[in-house]
């Protein structure tokens, strides 16, 4: 067990964790690459990329774990010599999904696995939000590559209003007609529409 705190935003309590691997990788510039698990091809191909684009930036890139977006972030950084963080909704002893245990074994033994929860300890689907909190928390910025009106990214989203980090939205996702929820971020002075990454983290890190 130890604490995080990233001293930074709204809300600088320090968070118990309980971890494996390089903590130190916490102490690093950190973004968020998150999005749905049901995600499209052309969401795959984006995520990989501006997981890729962040680890020659030198940012460790951090993400839930979970299908979709998640791994695709995970594994597309880890592929091109990065650092990353998973951060996930169980114990650190458990995985889920069970298909990405061999990704998440590769995180705690050389890079760092994160959990809010003790070994031991249930958890259900209502834990995945203090999961996303978090994942806020312990970055400089999160990213929605891709998420539908109900996806649990939107948690994440809100969390980083709250706790005063930037938040990206990918541009396609900003402009589809067929999606409300991105005009609900759209005011927040710290939301970005995603069209570069280099621009993006310019934005994120300017004067840091």
């Amino acid at each position: 067990m130890s604490f995080l705190d990233r001293g930074k935003g709204a809300d600088a309590t320090p968070l118990p964790i309980w971890y494996s691997g390089n903590l130190a990788l916490a102490d690093r510039r950190a973004i968020a690459v998150i999005g749905t698990r049901d995600v499209s091809e052309i969401g795959r191909k984006r995520a990989s990329k501006f997981a890729r684009e962040l680890v020659e930036q030198e940012i460790v890139v951090v993400s839930g774990l979970a299908a979709g977006v998640d791994a695709m972030a995970l594994q597309s950084a880890i592929q091109n010599g990065g650092q990353v963080i998973a951060v996930i909704g169980t114990p650190i002893d458990k995985a889920y999904p069970a298909q990405n245990a061999p990704l998440q074994e590769e995180i705690y033994r050389n890079h760092l696995l994160v959990s809010q929860f003790a070994i031991g300890e249930r958890t259900f689907p209502s834990s995945f939000p203090a999961r996303n909190r978090t994942m806020a928390a312990l970055t400089d910025a999160s990213v929605i590559i891709e998420a539908s009106e109900t996806s649990g990214t939107l948690h994440q989203a809100s969390e980083c209003v709250r706790l005063g980090r930037w938040l990206g939205i990918s541009k396609s996702v900003a402009e589809n007609p067929r999606l409300e929820w991105p005009s609900k971020f759209r005011s927040y002075e710290k939301c970005i529409i995603l069209e570069d990454t280099g621009e993006f983290v310019d934005r994120v890190y300017r004067g840091l």
